[in-house]
C-alpha cells in the first residue's frame, strides 16, 4: 500500500464542540468532540489504517511490521515516531498552557516535549488566542500572577482569522481561544503543563489539576515574534515541515509531487474533495480525511478541490553526533559533527568491577555535561552509537557477553536511552574502530575496508560499501580466531593455532620470553629486532608471516580495497608493511594478475572508536 487512510482517536475535553463531526464527518457516537488525532503513533489516542492489507491496524503496527524504512531515513534520528496530527474544534476557551522541551519532558515525564503549529481553518469575528507574553516578567511575577488569577493581563491577545498560522516554540506560553477551528501539527507527545483554567471543573466535579512548578520551570517569560522566516513552507523545524497545497478546481486542479527515500508524507485535507494516486492506486478524499504516504512510494498526484496540509520530516540542521567508545580502562566520549569532525571529547575511567547500570549511568550523566558545556541542545544531536567489546545484538541493542568489561545480557541501547532521548545504537569496538577509518581516517578514500586490530588479543572489523558488514548472526567478524596452524598454540577462545593466538602483544611477548629468556614488550622486541639482535629478528619474522597468512586469508574472502592494522602493535608494524605487501602479491588468489589491496596503518588511534560509534546511524 503506498497511500494509506487513517481513522483518527477522539478526544472529548470540556471545551469541545460539535463541528468536526457535523462538518468533517467524524465518525463518533458523543457529543463532544474536542480533538481527533489524525496521524498518531502515541499509546494516548493511535490512529487506525482503514484500507488496504493493514485495514484494522493501528499506524504503529504497520510500521513495526513494515520496518522504520516507511517513515524514511530523515526520521532515523528520532527515537519514536516524530509527530502527531490534529484537527481542534475549540468551542470555550482552552487552559492558559505551556509545553516542555525535549530535555525536561524526558527527564520529568518519560516523554518528548512539545513544539508545534497552529493553521486556522475558522475563527469567529472576535476570535482571539494567547500567544506569550505583552512584555518580559520576572519568575517571581509570573508566579503572583497565577497565585492571584491576574495572569491574563499580561499575555499577548492576538486576533486571528482563517489562513493565519502561528509557531508555538516549546517554553511558549499559549491558548487557544473559544470559537476557532485549528490543524495542529506538533512532535509526538501529549506533555501539557497548565497554569490557568477559568476556574472550570472537570466531568467528575472537581478543578482541574494546574502544574505551577512545572510551568514556572519551562516558561519563557517574554514576548514572541512571529517568525515569517520558514518560506517558503508555512512551517519548518527540525521536527516537522508543512508545505499548503490549494486546488481551485479550476485553473489549479492537479498537483504532483514525489515521496522521496527521505520522508514519508501526511496529507491531511482541510476542505475539497478529488483523489489522491501514487502508483497503482487510487483513494477519493473529502474534507477532514488524513493520508499516510510511506516514504520511497515516488511519485503521486493530488486532483480536484482541495485545501490541503502536506507534512514531510527534513533532514536535521547541523547534526551532532554522540560517540561513546567504552574500553577495559578508559570510556571515551565525543561529540562528532557532519564533517566528522571531533567537537570535543572526554575520558572517564571505565572501572570493570563496577555493576553495568553504574557504568551506563555515569557515562549518560557525563554526556549530559559535556553537551551542557559545548552548549549544545540535545535537540541538535541525532543519535549515539557506543562502541563495547565482545558478542552484540545490534538489533537489540544488547551485549550479549563481554569478558573483558564482565557484562552479560546487558541491554545497553535501553538502558541508555533513559539518559539519552535519541536513537541509540552499539557496535562491537573493532567494528567500529574499522568504522571510523573508514569514514574519516586512513580509509576515507575507500569504500571497502578491512581493519585488523593487533593489541591484548586480535580484532577485526569488515567495511563493505560503506557499511559495517557483521552477518546476520549475532557475534560479528571474528578474524583474530581463523587457524592458521594446525593444532598450534592455544587461544583464549579454546581453539588451538588462531592467528590471535600468535599475532597479538601476548602471543609477542610470550614468544619473546622463550627465545630471550627475558620479559620484553613489544617496543623493546622490534627495537631489538632493528638494533640486530638475531634473536629477536627471527622472531620479528615468524610474527610478519603469521600476520601476512592471517591478511591474505582476509583479503580473499573479503576483496577489500584496503587493509589496515590498528591497535597497540599497529606503530611496530608499520616496519613490517613492505614484507606483507610482499605476501599479498604472492598469497592473494590471482596474485599479480588480481586487483589487490593496499596494507596500510590507522590514523585516527584511540579516537577511531569514538568517531566509529557515532556514525553507527
Amino acid at each position: 500500500m503506498s497511500v494509506l487512510r487513517l481513522k483518527p482517536a477522539c478526544k472529548d475535553y470540556l471545551w469541545g464542540g460539535s463541528r468536526l463531526i457535523e462538518e468533517y464527518g467524524k465518525e463518533y457516537s458523543g457529543e463532544v468532540l474536542a480533538e481527533t488525532w489524525e496521524l498518531s503513533c502515541h499509546p494516548d489516542g493511535p490512529s487506525v489504517i482503514a484500507n488496504g492489507a493493514y485495514a484494522g491496524k493501528t499506524l504503529q503496527q504497520y510500521i513495526d511490521a513494515e520496518g522504520k524504512k516507511v517513515l524514511g531515513t530523515n526520521c532515523r534520528r528520532f527515537r519514536d515516531f516524530p509527530i502527531l496530527t490534529k484537527f481542534i474544534d475549540a468551542r470555550d476557551n482552552l487552559s492558559i498552557q505551556v509545553h516542555p522541551d525535549n530535555r525536561y519532558a524526558l527527564k520529568n515525564e518519560g516523554q518528548y516535549g512539545k513544539t508545534e503549529m497552529w493553521y486556522v481553518m475558522d475563527a469567529g469575528k472576535e476570535a482571539f488566542l494567547y500567544y506569550g507574553f505583552k512584555r518580559e516578567i520576572s519568575v517571581e511575577e509570573f508566579a503572583e500572577r497565577i497565585e492571584k488569577d491576574t495572569l491574563l493581563e499580561v499575555l499577548h491577545a492576538v486576533p486571528v482569522q482563517k489562513g493565519d498560522v502561528l509557531f508555538i516554540e516549546s517554553g511558549t506560553i499559549h491558548a487557544i481561544g473559544k470559537d476557532i477551528l485549528i490543524a495542529e501539527i506538533q512532535q509526538n507527545s501529549n506533555v501539557t503543563y497548565r497554569v490557568y483554567d477559568y476556574g472550570r471543573v472537570g466531568k467528575d466535579g472537581k478543578k482541574r489539576d494546574l502544574h505551577i512548578e512545572k510551568a514556572l520551570a519551562v516558561t519563557r517569560r517574554v514576548p514572541i515574534v512571529r517568525d515569517k522566516s520558514s518560506y517558503p513552507h508555512i512551517a519548518d523545524c527540525d521536527y516537522f515541515t508543512v508545505d499548503k497545497l490549494n486546488l481551485d478546481g479550476r485553473v489549479m486542479k492537479k498537483m504532483e509531487g514525489n515521496v522521496s527515500a527521505a520522508s514519508f508524507a501526511s496529507i491531511l485535507i482541510l476542505d475539497g474533495e478529488g483523489t489522491i494516486t501514487s502508483g497503482a492506486e487510487t483513494a477519493a478524499y473529502k474534507k477532514g480525511d488524513s493520508f499516510f504516504l510511506p516514504a520511497g512510494s515516488g511519485s503521486y498526484t493530488v486532483e480536484g478541490s482541495c485545501d490541503a496540509l502536506i507534512t514531510t520530516i527534513r533532514e536535521k540542521a547541523a547534526p551532532v553526533r554522540i560517540g561513546i567508545d567504552i574500553g577495559v580502562k578508559d570510556t571515551r566520549i565525543g561529540l562528532v559533527d557532519i564533517h566528522q569532525k571531533l567537537l570535543a571529547c572526554e575520558e572517564m575511567k571505565t572501572d570493570a568491577g563496577r555493576p553495568a547500570e553504574e557504568i551506563i549511568r555515569e557515562i549518560g550523566q557525563r554526556t549530559l555535561a559535556l553537551l551542557e558545556r559545548q552548549k549544545i541542545p540535545m535537540d541538535q544531536c541525532v543519535c549515539a552509537g557506543i562502541s563495547v567489546p565482545g558478542t552484540v545484538d545490534r538489533q537489540k541493542g544488547v551485549v550479549r557477553y563481554s569478558n573483558n568489561i564482565r557484562w552479560k545480557q546487558v541491554e545497553l541501547s535501553r538502558l541508555m536511552s533513559e539518559y539519552l532521548p535519541i536513537p541509540v545504537r552499539i557496535a562491537n569496538d573493532a567494528d567500529c574502530a574499522a568504522l571510523g577509518e573508514a569514514a574519516a581516517g586512513a580509509g576515507r578514500e575507500y569504500r571497502d575496508v578491512v581493519m585488523v586490530t593487533l593489541g591484548i588479543g586480535v580484532g577485526g572489523g569488515v567495511i563493505l560499501d560503506g557499511e559495517i558488514c557483521a552477518g546476520k548472526n549475532i557475534g560479528g567478524n571474528e578474524v583474530g580466531h581463523m587457524v592458521i596452524v594446525e593444532d598450534g598454540e592455544m587461544c583464549t577462545c579454546g581453539r588451538r593455532g588462531c592467528l590471535e593466538a600468535y599475532v597479538s602483544a601476548r602471543a609477542l611477548i610470550r614468544d619473546a620470553m622463550a627465545a630471550t629468556g627475558q620479559e620484553m614488550t613489544p617496543e623493546e622486541i622490534f627495537a631489538g629486532a632493528a638494533a640486530g639482535d638475531m634473536r629477536l629478528e627471527e622472531l620479528v619474522n615468524r610474527y610478519a608471516r603469521r600476520l601476512g597468512i592471517g591478511l591474505v586469508n582476509i583479503v580473499n574472502i573479503f576483496r577489500p580495497q584496503l587493509v589496515l592494522l590498528g591497535g597497540r602493535l599497529s606503530p611496530q608494524a608499520k616496519t613490517l608493511l613492505p614484507a606483507l605487501r610482499e605476501m599479498m602479491k604472492e598469497g592473494c588468489f590471482g596474485g599479480e594478475d588480481s586487483e589487490y589491496p593496499d596494507i596500510g596503518i590507522s590514523a585516527l588511534g584511540n579516537k577511531a572508536g569514538v568517531i566509529g560509534a557515532a556514525s553507527l546511524v
